[in-house]
């Protein structure tokens, strides 16, 4: 996969079939629209491409704003580039660029300088200054342009559209089972394993903290069941969000213990996939209590069926 961050980068003899959005999580509803790119890429010998924004334009609009992604910038290349896309467009949504109407993103953009011949949005997708740019739009330009442009209907789950805000509130809510469900892949975050307190050691639950990127949305305080991806090898592992209250912790940490591992790994980097929701954070009454309840979610660790 070609990667570019100016249009200007681009060129190609063939003409392009491509899809723009935020993208974040690459969920169903997005490999839904990378399905069809694909094939009609492959029916009408077109190159295909997803154009889509880094940072994130509601940085730009709210710069106040706490907003968490599902999808770290390399997460997002690998999973589009994991999909089969030939070209992926990461677009810095700067001044000038916020400042183009609909029509002259589509005129000046898509069809002069990227040669675009088929355009898939999503079932909601609007674009351009003050959203000018719509479906609508597209039908008109599309004759005069000589492009042809579709619009995918939502993917749903239960009876529910699926949509990035959807997920991230699935794993704000710990409802990781049903985050997962809509991604088509278990969540996972990675980092640098860094040194902490190390109380867990003295306690026989020794873990590995995690130093994740600042704008990777985490869920919801609390334990967690997960795979632990490190130096080529997966592990189960039991995962810990929050303060650490029984002890009288005041920073946020990521802590997994590794189950069957003991090796130094700090520097490494780690994955660790989201698979099932344990506990909310609990303040024990002491070690003694925050021992029993680790031995507890140790043993509903190991009889987890990781093939689910």
């Amino acid at each position: 996969m070609k990667v570019f961050k100016n249009f200007t980068d681009y060129s190609s003899q063939k003409p392009l079939a491509l899809s723009l959005g935020m993208f974040d999580g690459v969920h169903l509803g997005h490999k839904s629209i990378i399905d069809e790119l694909a094939k009609i890429g492959t029916e009408n010998n077109l190159e295909t491409a997803i154009l889509t924004f880094w940072p994130h334009p509601r940085f730009v609009f709210n710069p106040n704003e706490d907003l968490k992604l599902l999808n770290t910038l390399e997460e997002k290349k690998q999973l589009v580039e994991k999909y089969g896309i030939d070209n992926l467009f990461l677009k810095e949504f700067d001044e000038e660029f916020r400042n183009l109407t609909g029509e002259e993103f589509v005129r000046e953009i898509l069809v002069d300088q990227l040669n675009v011949k088929y355009l898939i949005i999503g079932y909601d997708h609007s674009f351009g200054k003050n959203k000018s740019g719509n479906f609508e739009l597209l039908q008109k330009l599309s004759k005069e342009l000589d492009f042809e442009v579709e619009q995918m209907e939502a993917i749903n789950i239960h009876e529910n559209n699926i949509s990035s805000t959807k997920v991230r509130n699935a794993l704000l809510a710990g409802n990781v089972k049903e985050a997962n469900e809509m991604l088509g892949y278990s969540y996972s975050v990675s980092g640098t394993v860094v040194h902490g307190k190390k109380i867990g050691r003295t306690i026989g639950y020794p873990t590995a903290n995690i130093d994740t990127e600042s704008i990777k949305l985490l869920p919801k305080k609390g334990a967690y069941i997960v795979e632990v991806f490190v130096k080529g090898n997966q592990y189960k592992g039991m995962l810990s969000i929050g303060t650490n209250p029984t002890v009288n912790g005041e920073k946020l940490t990521v802590e997994v213990y590794i189950l069957n591992f003991d090796d130094d790994i700090y520097d490494e980097k780690i994955t660790v996939s989201f698979r099932d929701f344990l506990h909310d954070e609990i303040k024990f009454e002491g070690l003694d209590k925050l021992i029993e309840r680790l031995d507890e979610d140790k043993r509903l660790t190991q009889i987890y069926d990781f093939k689910e």
